[in-house]
């Protein structure tokens, strides 16, 4: 691989259109914690984040990305990324301090989404009821709602899958872990995982051909076992928020998943289960969608509005020849029952 500057995927900024309804929810339904409110951003936390905070909630006209970030593993690592990325054609400008972190680069891939990598942070540790026994975690369960550990990954939505991929491998070192192609051309990449640890994407690339530059897909978190996926799903439903997409299992990543939406209207999952991957040289895997990447039990048809992405365009966020794909999938899953 030769490149290793970063370590895990560390925050996220979603836009949203109702500010306060998507803070409340995030902490009376999900169960994270409202760390700083700073101008029209909230800032919240997982009870396992170690930093900071790790969802940033601002205010703007419609669902969106503001921006995500990376954390490299030292000051080296921040400077040698930044100079990948200017090799690479970024175009990034340096913020001299953000609530929680330090100085960050901020740039965007060619896909046009704003990300940004930095090293300093604010270290998270829980005094007084927030103290845990353990002494490794930075505080202690709250029993508040669904309470997810951590953030786990973001997925964005582009129109060239493989070439994002392959661009934030070659200027960042990502892993490309897996691909789903159509059934009929398996040069036709609708979708793309991408990580910078063991797991099998904190970076997931869907497609889309809406000619939006930018847009996002979802925004994962992480819970520790399949009890709690479906504890979540029953706290969703009495909480009066529809499911969108499972519960099931992933075939790429093996991970359970279940899909929903907060207020603002960006899609979110939980995740838990899922594969470590320690292979340095690993090759990637192209799908074919018949395979199971979405649903590897092929018992729940994915829904069309999963094809959507943030903020709305016009048509599918991958496009008609993906809804095709999607369509004859669900049809030799009813097919099949």
């Amino acid at each position: 691989m030769g490149k290793h500057f970063l370590s895990h995927l560390a925050h996220v900024e979603l836009i949203t259109p109702k500010l306060d309804e998507s803070v409340a929810f995030f902490r009376d339904v999900m169960g994270m914690q409202e760390a700083a409110r700073v101008g029209n951003s909230a800032y919240m936390r997982c009870w396992s984040d170690y930093y900071h905070s790790s969802l940033i909630l601002t205010a703007g006209p419609q669902p969106a990305l503001g921006h995500a970030a990376w954390r490299t593993h030292g000051a080296e690592e921040l400077a040698q990324a930044v100079a990948s990325l200017e090799a690479a054609g970024a175009e990034g400008e340096w913020i001299n301090q953000s609530v929680g972190h330090g100085r960050a680069y901020r740039f965007h891939i060619p896909g046009g989404h704003p990300l940004e990598v930095f090293w300093e942070v604010e270290k998270y540790q829980g005094s007084g009821a927030l103290k845990s026994a353990y002494p490794d975690r930075p505080q202690r369960h709250r029993g508040i709602g669904i309470e997810p550990r951590q953030l786990d990954h973001l997925t964005i939505a582009t129109k060239d899958v493989r070439g994002n991929s392959q661009w934030v491998r070659d200027a960042l070192g990502f892993r490309n872990m897996a691909f789903i192609a159509m059934d009929h051309d398996p040069n036709m990449i609708v979708f793309g995982v991408n990580t910078t640890n063991e797991k099998s994407h904190d970076l997931g690339i869907a497609g889309d051909f809406s000619g939006v530059p930018g847009r996002i897909h979802h925004l994962a978190f992480w819970l520790e076992s399949n009890d709690d996926m479906y504890r979540a799903a029953d706290l969703l439903v009495e909480a009066g928020t529809p499911l969108e997409f499972g519960v099931g299992r992933h075939g790429i990543g093996e991970q359970t998943y279940l899909y929903f939406r907060e207020p603002g209207g960006v899609r979110i999952e939980l995740n838990t289960g899922g594969y470590r991957n320690y292979v340095p040289d690993w090759e990637p895997h192209v799908w074919k969608g018949t395979d199971g990447p979405n649903s590897m039990f092929r018992n729940l048809p994915m829904p069309e509005s999963m094809l959507e992405a943030f903020p709305p365009a016009q048509g599918a966020a991958i496009g008609e020849p993906a809804l095709a794909m999607a369509r004859s999938i669900n049809a030799q899953e009813v097919q099949r029952k």
